[in-house]
């Protein structure tokens, strides 16, 4: 591997070695090497023939104070966090603070790499790139002091707009009416959503042949044509030209997104907070939404909130939009 010398060097190893070697006079040497006495003087003081260190002797940011640099250290170690996670969570007290700025402090006191978790790593794979108007939704069984109750839970793939309600049954009427309040609470277009095979999204019991031949029999009978049975969240579906897509029977992943938010939703309310009713479960549920729709940030939106990121595609894309997504923004419009 060849010398990696700076820009502005006028001599190389092995001149500098016959310069400290060579016991001839400074302007002869000078003469011999095509440089500068200044060079060659240089060259004797020193007891090596590497470049000395270029930059400043103790390293610091032009941006950052030392008290900030204290707060952003102390903060990396007693929470771990991620890069972009410990930025978003940071800004709000260090304004002036940037990506860049966050990253260069932490390799300064080696901390940039967070420590290895034992245990193999799930190998992760993105969705693909879809438009906005493709819901992820599911049910899940929350619990208060009162008894049981069913979260019903839409998570948008892109831009993981979240809208939840809690029922006390689990219905296919009770999911239809679901799938029509998402539809009023979304400002654009959805244009899919995908379940699982539940009862409630769908009927998926073994057709009867022999039921089906008589039923088709009795009807070939009759002067008028026959009338199939809608499942309500079909029905709904169809009323709102929405393609319904169900997930493969033992690949639960296909829906993944979803059951993540499950869990994110159970681990801020009811794992980790008591509820004496179902009100005080609905109202905590609420907020624990608004403020993750309005004001959390994410990493895979690129630091935007859900509603940013809404607004972001309506200025785009305005053909899907329904309507102005800022009139769904909570509190006075200013």
């Amino acid at each position: 591997m060849g010398q990696v010398l700076h820009g502005s060097a006028t001599t190389t190893e092995t001149v500098r070695r016959a310069i400290q070697a060579r016991q001839e006079g400074v302007r002869a040497a000078a003469k011999r090497y095509g440089v500068s006495p200044t060079t060659v003087q240089k060259w004797r003081s020193r007891q090596t023939s590497s470049d000395a260190r270029m930059g400043p002797k103790e390293p610091r940011s032009s941006v950052l104070s030392l008290e900030d640099e204290a707060v952003i250290v102390a903060f990396r170690r007693h929470t771990l966090l991620p890069l972009d996670d410990c930025l978003y969570a940071l800004q709000p007290t260090l304004p002036h603070l940037t990506r860049s700025s966050l990253h260069r402090c932490l390799q300064r006191h080696g901390i940039s790499r967070l420590p290895d978790v034992d245990g193999d790593k799930p190998k992760r794979s993105r969705f693909k790139a879809d438009p906005i108007g493709y819901f992820h939704i599911d049910i899940a069984q929350v619990s208060t002091e009162q008894g049981k109750l069913h979260l019903f839970v839409a998570i948008d793939r892109t831009s993981k707009f979240v809208f939840v309600q809690l029922h006390e049954k689990a219905t296919q009427r009770i999911a239809a009416a679901f799938l029509h309040d998402l539809v009023a609470a979304v400002s654009y277009t959805i244009h899919t959503v995908r379940t699982d095979n539940g009862i409630q999204f769908t009927d998926n019991r073994p057709v009867d042949e022999e039921a089906e031949a008589q039923a088709a029999a009795y009807w070939a009978t009759q002067n008028r044509p026959r009338i199939y049975r809608w499942h309500s969240f079909a029905w709904a579906c169809e009323q709102t030209r929405i393609e319904h897509r169900l997930t493969k029977p033992r690949c639960q992943w296909t829906n993944g997104q979803v059951e993540r938010m499950n869990r994110t939703i159970k681990g801020a309310t009811v794992k980790r907070y008591h509820y004496a009713s179902h009100d005080e479960l609905r109202q905590h549920l609420q907020l624990f939404v608004d403020a993750y729709n309005y004001g959390r940030r994410l990493k895979t939106l690129r630091g935007l909130t859900p509603y940013e990121f809404i607004y972001q595609n309506w200025t785009k894309e305005p053909e899907r939009f329904r309507l102005d997504p800022s009139h769904h923004m909570p509190g006075p419009n200013i």
